[in-house]
């Protein structure tokens, strides 16, 4: 039987050398900014158009 002490050790890495624990986690922040109000999109200096836009992205498309 294998287990794991943390998800953090897990080390599947995509053909980019990037590991998928980083591309979840890219997810999750795509996730979290699309849902954020304007007042913390403005304190981001974003529009909403530009959060939306990359909270669309798909979890392949992401600069290395």
């Amino acid at each position: 039987m294998f287990a794991l002490t943390s998800a953090r050790s897990l080390s599947l890495h995509t053909r980019s050398g990037l590991s998928l624990m980083t591309r979840l986690d890219v997810m999750r922040s795509r996730r979290a900014l699309a849902a954020l109000d304007e007042a913390a999109l403005i304190d981001l200096g974003l529009t909403r158009a530009q959060a939306d836009r990359e909270a669309r992205r798909p979890i392949w498309d992401m600069k290395t």
